[in-house]
């Protein structure tokens, strides 16, 4: 089995990062920090760096595992891919989802893995365990959420050392077991991109896992390609590509049996509020409007996948 560097620890984690043309000065700078709190490091690229092995071999991350697909698969399907991986390997039995961009803290998995211990000794079917990030675009970290009958409930960390329940937590630095991914099972690849935390949260939770937001554990994240002013507040904006999956797997998941009525209600007044947002706000508005329609009725439709 490989190992990212002499100093690893011999935690059993192994960190599955996607990446997509990513910024390699900050990939760069997320290996450094990922390779002395983890074991070991999988990158699955989604067919845009076909030198990426060459360059960590320059970098002297030549224990880095790569994964090169051929094309791009999909954020689901890379994740599945790196998710194979580890569990093929001996001795490591724990997956650090991590996006090419985020930027973990010095201890970020060791807390994570502390307050899973902790909450697992309460007895507790812990799921997922997530860090607080930090958007550098925005002034506050934006909450962990939970939603309670028709309220969504937006936690701050405070107390910052109490871990917060949630319905789901963003991919990109979340801890999973292999063993909970064997019971749960792996991504949605139909998604493609977006929603895919959140329906394999809530299929993790109809199973009878918790998730939980680690406040101790910090990491720089960015939330979208660019940050819209809205008053006092910056809203994540994404392209209008993201905005066809965003829309078709909203209405896809609202379609699901199994995902409870409330959540529905919640998550759909929010679309229809970022519906009139993007539209009436944004730059692109035309092109936004196509791709929003066509996913909407391509969820509908239930046409998955690429589009």
């Amino acid at each position: 089995m490989p190992h990212c560097a002499a100093s690893s620890p011999d935690n059993g984690v192994a960190a599955v990062i996607v990446s997509y043309h990513p910024c390699l000065d900050t990939l760069k700078k997320q290996l450094d920090r990922l390779r002395t709190q983890v074991q070991a490091i999988i990158i699955v690229d989604n067919g845009s760096c076909p030198d990426l092995a060459d360059w960590l071999h320059a970098q002297g991350l030549a224990g880095v595992e790569v994964l090169a697909l051929q094309d791009n698969q999909g954020l689901a399907c890379a994740q599945n891919q790196g998710i194979a991986w580890v569990r093929r390997q001996m001795g490591l039995h724990d997956v650090l989802l991590m996006d090419q961009d985020s930027l973990p803290a010095a201890d970020m998995v060791q807390q994570l893995l502390r307050v899973r211990a902790q909450l697992a000794s309460q007895g507790l079917r812990v799921g997922a365990v997530g860090p607080r990030y930090v958007d550098p675009r925005q002034d506050n970290p934006p909450p962990f959420i939970q939603i309670q009958r028709l309220r969504l409930k937006r936690h701050r960390c405070q107390p910052e050392h109490l871990p917060v329940a949630v319905d789901y937590l963003i991919a990109s630095g979340s801890l999973i077991a292999v063993q909970t991914l064997d019971i749960v099972g792996d991504m949605q690849e139909a998604l493609f991109i977006d929603y895919i935390d959140i329906e394999w949260g809530m299929r993790a939770r109809l199973q009878g896992f918790a998730h939980f937001g680690v406040c101790t554990a910090h990491m720089e994240h960015a939330l979208g390609d660019a940050a819209l002013s809205f008053g006092r507040r910056k809203i994540p904006l994404h392209s209008p590509l993201r905005h066809y999956y965003h829309f078709r797997n909203a209405i896809w998941l609202y379609q699901q049996p199994w995902v409870p009525l409330n959540w529905k209600c919640v998550d759909g007044w929010r679309l229809i509020l970022r519906y009139g947002f993007y539209l009436l706000l944004a730059k692109q508005r035309r092109e936004r409007w196509r791709k929003i329609h066509l996913g909407l009725w391509h969820g509908w439709r239930q046409r998955m996948g690429r589009l």
